[in-house]
C-alpha cells in the first residue's frame, strides 16, 4: 500500500462506493494538492495534526477558492483521514472536527406577477390558428395555470392523470415525491383550462391529463420545455427565465407577499422540512421592512414632522 494510502483509499471509493470516473479523478487532484502543501511545511499525511489541515484550508480561502470548492474540498479530506484511521494508517482522524465554510443559499429565481399575466395572456391563440396550434397553446395555458395556482413540480403536473380533477371540489390530489401524496387548492381559472384541454383530447383516451405524442404515456419534459419556450417568446419574455421551477418559486414568493403563512406554504409545496421553505423568507424579511419603514414612528425624519430644517 502506498505510505500515504491515496491509492488504496481510490480504489475503495471506486469499489465501495461506485465512485465515477469524475469524481476519483477530482479527488485525485485535492489529495496530491493537499499532501503537495503539508509536504512544504515538513509533514505528511500520517503524521499532519489538525492545525495542519486548518492552515491548508486557511491557505485554500486565500487563493480565493469559492467557498463551494473549498467544501468539497474538506469533504474529500474527511473521508480520506477517516479512511486512513479505520484502516490503521493513522491513530486518530485530524479532520473530524474541520468544519466547512458557510454556503449562502441562493435566493430563487422568480417572476414579477405582471409576467406571469403576460405568460398567461400569451396563451391565446390567433383567429387564424390551426387544430394543432390551438391545442399547444390550450396544454400552455392549462400547465402554466396549474404550476402558478398550486407550486406544482414539473413531475407532478405531466404524471397528473385525468381523475385528479375529480377530487373535492377546488382542490386536487398529487402524489409527490416519495409517493407522499397531498391535497392542493386549485382555483376555478387553472381548473377550466384543464377542461377545455381534457375536451380537445377526449378522442386520445389517455389517462394522462397531459398526454404525449403516444396516449399511453405521459409528455415529455423536453416536450412541455419547447412549449414553454414558444410562449416566452410570445409574451415578450427571455425564454431562459422561464421553467417550470421559476413558476413554483413565483407562486411561493407571490403567495408571502400577500401575507400567506410560511407553514402553509410548506404544506402546498409538499415540502417534507420546514427549512427548506426557509428559502422564501428574503420576501418575508422585505415586507418586515417596508412594514417598520412605513408604520414606526421612529423610523421616520423627525425635522419632516416638525417644521425644522427647511429653508428659513
Amino acid at each position: 500500500m502506498q505510505a500515504d494510502g491515496i491509492d488504496a483509499f481510490l480504489e475503495m471509493q471506486a469499489a465501495e462506493r461506485g465512485a465515477a470516473l469524475n469524481t476519483l479523478s477530482a479527488y485525485g487532484r485535492d489529495l496530491a494538492d493537499m499532501t503537495a502543501a503539508l509536504h512544504g511545511c515538513g509533514v505528511t499525511a500520517r503524521t499532519a495534526g489538525e492545525a495542519d489541515l486548518r492552515a491548508y484550508l486557511a491557505g485554500l480561502a486565500g487563493q480565493g477558492l469559492a467557498p463551494r470548492t473549498q467544501a468539497r474540498r474538506l469533504s474529500c479530506l474527511k473521508q480520506y483521514f477517516l479512511f486512513l484511521a479505520r484502516e490503521g494508517l493513522r491513530p486518530d482522524n485530524p479532520a473530524a472536527l474541520l468544519e466547512a465554510p458557510r454556503l449562502d443559499a441562493p435566493l430563487p429565481r422568480f417572476l414579477s406577477e405582471g409576467e406571469v399575466s403576460a405568460l398567461l395572456a400569451a396563451c391565446a391563440p390567433e383567429p387564424d390558428a390551426t387544430p394543432a396550434r390551438r391545442r399547444r397553446l390550450l396544454v400552455a395555458r392549462a400547465a402554466l395555470e396549474m404550476l402558478y395556482a398550486s407550486g406544482l413540480r414539473i413531475s407532478e403536473l405531466l404524471t397528473l392523470p385525468r381523475r385528479a380533477l375529480d377530487a373535492t371540489p377546488g382542490m386536487m390530489l398529487v402524489r409527490g415525491k416519495g409517493g407522499r401524496e397531498r391535497m392542493v387548492p386549485m382555483s376555478a381559472r387553472a381548473r377550466a383550462a384543464a377542461r377545455s384541454l381534457m375536451a380537445v383530447d377526449a378522442a386520445r383516451k389517455s389517462p394522462f391529463l397531459f398526454p404525449g405524442r403516444g396516449a399511453a404515456q405521459p409528455m415529455t419534459r423536453q416536450g412541455f420545455d419547447r412549449i414553454m419556450h414558444d410562449v416566452a417568446l410570445r409574451a415578450g419574455l427571455d425564454p431562459a427565465r422561464l421553467s417550470p421551477h421559476v413558476l413554483r418559486h413565483s407562486f411561493a414568493t407571490h403567495l408571502l407577499a400577500h401575507g400567506a403563512d410560511l407553514r402553509a406554504l410548506q404544506v402546498l409545496l409538499g415540502h417534507a422540512d420546514i427549512a427548506t421553505t426557509q428559502i422564501y423568507t428574503h420576501v418575508m424579511l422585505d415586507r418586515l421592512r417596508e412594514a417598520v419603514t412605513d408604520h414606526h414612528p421612529l423610523s421616520q425624519d423627525p425635522l419632516a414632522h416638525s417644521g425644522q430644517g427647511g429653508a428659513g
